[in-house]
């Protein structure tokens, strides 16, 4: 029952907290013990959160997930596991994740509990609504980078140009994924609802412009003058092409090898996706903290 209800929690999909980290890195606290370790916990906490809310909505989505043909393969919709045991541990997670988040820091608790009452809004009513859908998504992504900076010990100012790079590459994947799921006819409209709203070219404008707009403000944030005179250094212009390379890999693997269906595993198989993100990680360790 363990390895079902661990399966339940969706530990692949714990890389979507990895946004949390981005406070201790554009805060240039690598080192410290204090900030490193406080970057973990909140890591730790939302990913128990995620798994509680993930697994609620596997509860309230038990019906259509029979009909996907991958989402029948979970434990619950495959029978594997009852719904008791499966409701239990996710307020478990998500009860005691709280508490530990105020206990972390109280506005990193506020984060985590404003984190859920929107995943309790989606669940609830707002991944029915077209483009609401998506959006709710993105915003999710904003508020994990945000409880990232509240959860140091130390006040860390985030630029707004970092949460608007946040939301829109967010927002892109989130569009992403709507559209390789209608390219799968087996998966669309039944499991999902909303995807009856969306059409592909529909889907291929909106991607079109979330592309356009998440390199651009990412490259508008490395050169604006508050973002050189915070950091000392014009150099994080040159962490630009790593973004642009990742985002072209993933149109390439959403058009062309009709992937994109699941962003967070696409990140952890995807080899050349992950070497960029390494490689970007890597060059903005050196330029804020070695070439200053």
């Amino acid at each position: 029952m363990i390895a079902a209800l661990l399966v339940e929690g969706r530990p692949r999909q714990w890389t979507k907290n990895l946004v949390l980290f981005a406070g201790v890195i554009f805060a240039r606290r690598f080192t410290d013990p204090q900030f490193v370790g406080a970057s973990f916990s909140a890591f730790a906490l939302f990913c128990l959160l995620s798994s509680g809310v993930y697994m609620l909505n596997d509860v309230a989505d038990l019906e259509n997930d029979k009909l996907h043909p991958r989402k029948r393969l979970r434990p619950l919709a495959a029978g594997r596991i009852g719904r008791g045991p499966v409701i239990a541990a996710a307020i478990i997670a998500i009860v005691g994740g709280v508490g530990l988040s105020f206990l972390l820091r109280p506005l990193f608790g506020v984060m985590a509990v404003l984190y859920l009452i929107l995943n309790f809004g989606y669940s609830a009513g707002l991944k029915r609504i077209v483009i609401l859908d998506v959006l709710a998504i993105a915003v999710g992504f904003v508020f994990r980078a945000v409880a990232g900076v509240e959860a140091l010990p130390a006040r860390v100012e985030i630029s707004p140009w970092l949460l608007v790079c946040t939301f829109f590459l967010a927002l892109f994947l989130a569009i992403g994924k709507r559209r390789a799921e209608l390219a799968n006819r087996d998966a669309a409209p039944a499991s999902r609802p909303v995807l009856g709203e969306y059409s592909i070219p529909l889907l291929d404008q909106m991607i079109a412009i979330v592309t356009s707009a998440t390199v651009i403000g990412y490259s508008i944030y490395t050169v604006n003058p508050s973002t050189v005179e915070k950091y000392e250094t014009q150099a994080l212009v040159f962490t630009v092409p790593f973004v642009v390379f990742g985002v072209f890999r993933y149109l390439y693997l959403l058009y062309r090898r009709e992937g994109g269906g699941s962003p967070s595993e696409v990140l952890i198989t995807d080899v050349p996706i992950l070497v960029t993100v390494v490689l970007w990680a890597l060059a903005v360790f050196i330029i804020l903290s070695v070439l200053r």
